[in-house]
């Protein structure tokens, strides 16, 4: 399976960090639910594992907050490797909108 990963690096603690994030998921729900279905996520200390269904086809990672950066990495069906350039910059999008990081 094709793959996907990005990252985006914060002035923040790791702690501070995660909590940001914490709103993710509901983040993607609210501005990306046009397009996203089935979304998940389940977070174990600074790690969330997550998955979404996107125009029929199912997408998984995980998000791990580091101290310098925040790393974000899944896996896509071989029918969205064609989206992955597009998947990534909308997480890290959104991601340097909640932490404020540059681009």
């Amino acid at each position: 399976m094709p793959g996907f990963s990005t990252q985006v690096p914060h002035g923040l603690t790791r702690h501070e960090a995660a909590l940001k994030l914490k709103t993710f998921i509901e983040n993607v729900r609210r501005d990306h639910g046009h397009k996203v279905r089935d979304l998940r996520g389940q977070w174990r200390e600074t790690t969330l594992e997550f998955a979404f269904t996107a125009y029929g086809m199912a997408i998984e990672g995980t998000m791990v907050v580091e101290e310098a950066e925040v790393r974000v990495a899944g896996t896509l069906p071989l029918a969205a490797a064609l989206f992955r350039g597009q998947i990534e910059q909308t997480i890290r999008g959104e991601l340097v909108r909640i932490l404020g990081s540059p681009s």
